[in-house]
């Protein structure tokens, strides 16, 4: 047996987590007042690999954090939810990143980061004993850490050579290239790929407007990539593609037809981290051999179950409280 499930390879830091405004965000030296702020972990990879130890899987983590009191935070926060944290390094010279996320009350945000040792994380901090330790690995905040994108694809290559499964978020390109000649070699070695639906688009993955799923759990729908340049030029894929679209549920991209998972009906606190909470529900489902339908619904279940707290990572479920709330869901949507 493996030492791990599951190998997380990517951002972790502190987030500041602060809000709702009530209005636009205001200079001139204003201060404003907000409900809520706290300090919380933060980064893509980090929520998933919490959110995934909270289910059951045995976590490492891979990336780095600076030699400061943020690094020690974050290295602290992860051991603290059950993350291995034996490969996560510590960088000698460059400061732990931090994020400032500011919330509204409509449940929008505005995310600022300042990278930090981020842009120096790369394939040797992802040595090939740790891939071999592992079932599945899966990567997060691609396009903020362009040295491991360089070379990610030989990452994932050497993991499914060592017998494991591969899955990508890459997250927001901050600078809205979406770089195709950097994120297509990655994409041929990626079993899994998990945007949210604006990335989806931004990729020309994601149904027209128009064309949207229906809301009846499990339901196979018809739909067809954006019109344009994106469909005249339709971008490599992996064999499964899952979109997350908040309010509307999640889709699967199998093949040529979607599947379609409504959202849970939940009165959101925070909704920081829900996407990287439903990326651990996939692939701890996926692990566990359920199939697409029900891996669905249960991410959906996560990430829903997660926005009942403030910050990613302090009310995501455990595997039996998502399975209760798929079923429990799934229930009243026979009658």
């Amino acid at each position: 047996m493996r030492a791990f499930d599951l190998v997380v390879i990517g951002d972790a830091n502190p987030d500041v987590v602060t809000g709702p405004l009530s209005g636009p965000l205001a200079f001139g030296q204003r201060e404003q007042l907000v409900a809520h702020a706290g300090l919380v972990l933060g980064g893509s990879a980090a929520i998933m690999a919490c959110g995934a130890a909270r289910l059951g899987l045995r976590v490492a983590f891979a990336g780095r954090v600076g030699a400061d009191p943020a690094g020690v935070f974050v290295r602290d926060a992860l051991a603290g939810r059950g993350v291995d944290v034996g490969f996560l390094v510590t960088d000698p010279e460059l400061a732990t990143p931090l994020t400032v996320v500011v919330t509204t009350e409509d449940g929008d945000r505005a995310i600022l980061t300042a990278p930090g040792c981020l842009t120096a994380t790369g394939a040797e901090d992802v040595p090939r004993e740790l891939l071999a330790a592992a079932r599945h690995v899966h990567a997060a905040s691609f396009f903020l850490m362009p040295r491991l994108a360089r070379s990610l694809g030989a990452v994932f290559t050497r993991a499914r050579a060592l017998g494991a499964t591969t899955s990508l978020d890459t997250n927001d390109d901050p600078a809205g290239r979406w770089d195709r000649g950097l994120l297509d070699p990655v994409l041929e070695v990626t079993d899994i790929l998990l945007p949210n639906a604006a990335e989806a688009r931004a990729l020309g993955l994601y149904p027209a407007e128009g064309q949207r799923p229906g809301p009846s759990r499990g339901e196979v729908v018809s739909g067809e990539v954006a019109s344009g340049d994106e469909a005249a030029r339709p971008p490599r894929q992996p064999p499964t593609v899952v979109i997350k679209d908040g309010g509307n549920g999640a889709l699967a991209l199998r093949g040529t037809r979607p599947l379609h998972a409504p959202a849970l009906p939940v009165d959101p606190v925070d909704t920081v981290g829900a996407g990287d909470s439903f990326d651990a529900g996939f692939v701890a489902a996926t692990l566990r051999g359920l199939d697409l339908a029900s891996a669905l619904a249960l991410a959906v279940a996560c990430g829903s179950l997660s926005t009942r707290g403030h910050g990613g990572t302090a009310a995501q479920p455990t595997w039996e409280e998502a399975h209760a709330a798929t079923l429990h869901h799934s229930d009243r949507g026979s009658h």
